[in-house]
């Protein structure tokens, strides 16, 4: 039996509060009274405390987040990276905190704070296994393709997946990936990857899965939080 490779997860949180409505980022908002980005890193945590936690925000937001650490009591180990000017940049300096040649390495939305722990499970175990895992749902509503000056028209939504995060790789790969020039089309860790020629691997994931960009979201967020707890005490 091979050795399990060491687990990453490089948690992104380089949001502003624009759509929120908000001057405070998002992913210092709080839900159930703390910010979301603690939630998100106490997700990895419960998976496993031995993934190796990175947390990538933009350099003038590092001494706030310390801060709010520091009020909060929030005493999980991870690592605080200074985010690039794109996403893209932000992910290549997580990524320099690795420090084993070969590991499995999950990026992940800072605003995501409910991925299920059988979620990330499956995309470590699977990108173990093949070498990337992008979580997906199948969209719920019809989709319409917007044509060139005509209109649009229906397609099947059965062909198509809406991604999520973790999106999981071998260190590696990421790695190489992250040697190209950035791209206009690089529009998440997948499609960077992809352009090597990889085929992507898809995990199915969760419509609880949100991604918490919007007020209605904060909503949302708080209504899981509490429905959590009712099972909790059950």
């Amino acid at each position: 039996m091979k050795d399990k490779l060491p687990e990453y997860a490089i948690i992104v949180a380089g949001g502003t509060g624009s759509r929120m409505q908000r001057e405070l980022p998002k992913q210092f908002l709080e839900i159930g009274g703390k910010p979301v980005l603690m939630h998100t890193l106490e997700r990895f945590f419960a998976y496993s405390p031995e993934v190796r936690l990175i947390a990538v925000l933009p350099e003038n937001q590092i001494e706030a987040w310390r801060e709010l650490c520091r009020k909060h009591q929030f005493r999980l180990f991870h690592v605080v990276v200074a985010g690039g000017a794109t996403r893209f940049g932000s992910v290549r300096n997580g990524l320099g905190m690795v420090l084993e040649e070969e590991a499995l390495v999950a990026v992940h939305d800072g605003v995501r704070p409910f991925t299920a722990t059988a979620i990330i499970q499956e995309a470590y175990a699977k990108a173990a296994a093949y070498g990337n895992a992008i979580v997906a749902v199948s969209p719920k509503d019809s989709i319409r393709q917007l044509m060139a000056g005509e209109g649009s028209k229906a397609v099947p939504r059965t062909e198509y997946r809406l991604v999520q995060t973790p999106q999981t790789f071998k260190a590696s790969l990421l790695r190489k990936a992250y040697e190209q020039a950035e791209q206009p089309d690089f529009t998440d860790d997948a499609s960077v990857v992809e352009q090597l020629g990889e085929q992507i691997v898809l995990v199915e994931g969760s419509y609880r899965n949100i991604k918490i960009t919007t007020p209605e979201d904060l909503v949302l967020a708080e209504a899981l939080l509490q429905e959590e707890k009712v099972k909790d005490q059950a």
